[in-house]
């Protein structure tokens, strides 16, 4: 189970205030890590969470139990390998306007056993969010049993 994931975004105030809308949640700042920094928080069950980094944030092993922030001298990486998928109570629509009202490019996507909406906090950072329905695909096939049948099937 995650509890909170991180990522960095050219706007860590606006990315906050974005994912809090889709949680029905709030964003705060958040400079335990780095000045700047923010936090959305989902008010859930959980305390599901996603810290929000300044661009050319970088986390380094520190001393003790301590994490060092330091930002990178020159142009920052945009793209990465990572995402997140996350629930949220909102609709399909609902999601897709908080996107759009953001900036962030978002669609309605296929995965096989079941489908998701890509949003692109700034252009680069992906999330798959699913509203209700699209929870009820997700927890019925990501299963053992779902994903080896999917698999078998593929």
């Amino acid at each position: 189970m995650i509890f909170h994931t991180s990522i960095a975004a050219d706007n860590p105030q606006a990315a906050a205030e974005f994912f809090a809308r889709l949680w029905n949640g709030r964003a705060y700042p958040f400079p335990p890590f780095a000045d700047g920094s923010w936090i959305a928080m989902a008010g859930d069950e959980r305390n599901s969470a996603i810290e929000i980094y300044p661009r050319g944030s970088q986390m380094h092993w520190g001393d003790n139990d301590a994490i060092e922030v330091q930002n990178v001298i020159g142009t920052p990486t945009r793209e990465a390998a990572n995402h997140s998928a996350i629930a949220s109570p909102l609709s399909t629509e609902e999601v897709l306007d908080c996107a759009a009202n953001a900036g962030f490019p978002a669609r309605v996507c296929s995965r096989g056993p079941f489908r998701v909406i890509e949003v692109w906090i700034d252009g680069c950072t992906m999330f798959e969010v699913l509203p209700p329905d699209m929870q009820a695909e997700y927890l019925a096939s990501m299963t053992f049993e779902g994903w080896e049948a999917y698999l078998e099937a593929a």
